[in-house]
C-alpha cells in the first residue's frame, strides 16, 4: 500500500461514523455492517466482499485506542503537509496494521518488507449457558482463492457478549505468514438469568404469605441444580439476597448469584383465601403503612 493510498483512506467515512464517535458507537455500527456484508450472506458478490474487507480493516484500526490515535496522527500529518516538513511523531506506528511496522516503515522510510496475511473475521451465536461454561464450535471458513476449510474453535468459559476470540494463523496467507482469525461472539440472552460483570442476577417470585411469614425457598442455579434460600419473616418486595460462589466462574474465582425478591399479588382471591385476607385487613386496620412515606413527600 502506497503512502498516498493510506492517508487518503478515511476509515471514519468507511464505517459511516463521526470522527468523534465513541467506542460503543463504532462497535455498534461495525457489527451492523458486518452482519449485512458477511461473505456467508453475500454469496460471492465481489463488490460486497471487498466492502466487507474494507469495513473490517476500518474497525480493526478504530476499535483500538492506540491504533486509532496513531492513524489520526499519520492522516493529519500527511494532510497538513507536516510529514514533508520532517515532523516527528509521538507514536511509533509499530502495530497499527497486521504486518507489524511494515506499512508505516513504507510510509516514513520508503521500504517495504514481507507482510502477514489479512486477518479474517467471522461471527457466531452461542447460548448464555455455553458462554459461561465454554464450548467448542465447528466453523467452516470460506477460502480466499482456495477451497473452504473446517476448523474447531474453543470458546473460553466466561466469555462476554461481543467479545472476540483470536485464533492465530488461521487468516489469509501472506509472505510473512498467515493472518489471524477473529471470532465475534454473540451471546443469546437467557430467559431467567442475566449477567452483570461476574455476578448472575435472577428475580425470584414468592407468595405474599412466604414473604410475610418467612419460608425456605428453592432457587435455581445456572449449573442446573437448586440451592435453599431462607426468607426472613417480613421480607419486602425488591429485597436482594446473595448466594456466594454461584455466579460466573473464571478459573479459581467465581462471582455470586444475586436474587431479587418479587412478591406476587394474586389476580383473583375468593373463598377461604379471601376471608383470610379480609380478616388480616381488619386486624391491621389501625396501622398506617404510608405515614412515613407521606411525611417524606412533604419534606
Amino acid at each position: 500500500m502506497a503512502a498516498k493510498d493510506l492517508y487518503e483512506k478515511d476509515y471514519y467515512a468507511i464505517l459511516g461514523v463521526d470522527k468523534k464517535a465513541d467506542a460503543a458507537t463504532i462497535k455498534k455500527t461495525y457489527r451492523s455492517l458486518a452482519r449485512e456484508l458477511h461473505p456467508d450472506k453475500t454469496k460471492g458478490d465481489k463488490k460486497l466482499e471487498d466492502r466487507f474487507k474494507e469495513v473490517s480493516e476500518a474497525y480493526e484500526i478504530l476499535s483500538d485506542v492506540k491504533k486509532r490515535s496513531e492513524y489520526d496522527q499519520a492522516r493529519h500529518a500527511f494532510q497538513s503537509g507536516a510529514y514533508k516538513q520532517g515532523q516527528q511523531f509521538s507514536g511509533d506506528f509499530s502495530d497499527l496494521f497486521n504486518g507489524g511496522g511494515d506499512i508505516f516503515s513504507q510510509l516514513f522510510t520508503g521500504r517495504r518488507g514481507p507482510r502477514k496475511g489479512q486477518d479474517v473475521e467471522t461471527e457466531i451465536s452461542i447460548s448464555f449457558r455455553d458462554a459461561l461454561f465454554g464450548k467448542e464450535v465447528d466453523l467452516r471458513l470460506s477460502g480466499q482463492g482456495s477451497a473452504p476449510s473446517a476448523i474447531t474453535v474453543r470458546i473460553p468459559a466466561g466469555v462476554n457478549d461481543g467479545a472476540k476470540v483470536r485464533v492465530k494463523g488461521r487468516g489469509g496467507p501472506g509472505e510473512a505468514g498467515p493472518g489471524d482469525l477473529f471470532v465475534l461472539v454473540n451471546v443469546i440472552p437467557h430467559p431467567i438469568f442475566t449477567r452483570k460483570g461476574e455476578n448472575l442476577h435472577i428475580s425470584l417470585p414468592v407468595s405474599f404469605s412466604e414473604a410475610a411469614l418467612g419460608a425456605d425457598i428453592s432457587v435455581p442455579t445456572i449449573e442446573g441444580d437448586e440451592v435453599k434460600l431462607r426468607l426472613a419473616s417480613g421480607t419486602q418486595n425488591g429485597k436482594t439476597l446473595r448466594v456466594k460462589g454461584r455466579g460466573v466462574k473464571k478459573g479459581v474465582n467465581a462471582g455470586d448469584l444475586i436474587v431479587m425478591i418479587e412478591v406476587q399479588v394474586p389476580q383473583r382471591v375468593d373463598g377461604k383465601a379471601k376471608k383470610a385476607l379480609e380478616d388480616f385487613a381488619a386486624a391491621t386496620k389501625g396501622e398506617d403503612f404510608r405515614s412515613e412515606f407521606m411525611q417524606r413527600a412533604r419534606a
